[in-house]
């Protein structure tokens, strides 16, 4: 697995939820890789425009 350097985060004004830039997250690419207690999720980005995260 290689690891892209860290996504770019912004703070919302309105709450401490971070939020991250889809773009900074799957690098030159249009896919990622998210990792949530051990399971894998892809992350990708649609010629749309859309998000999709599927398991």
């Amino acid at each position: 697995m290689t690891h892209s350097p860290d996504p770019q985060v912004f703070h919302a004004s309105a709450s401490d939820m971070p939020t991250y830039d889809a773009r900074s997250v799957t690098g030159a690419g249009t896919q990622a890789r998210i990792l949530l207690d051990g399971q894998t999720y892809y992350l990708r980005i649609t010629k749309a425009g859309k998000l999709i995260l599927t398991k």
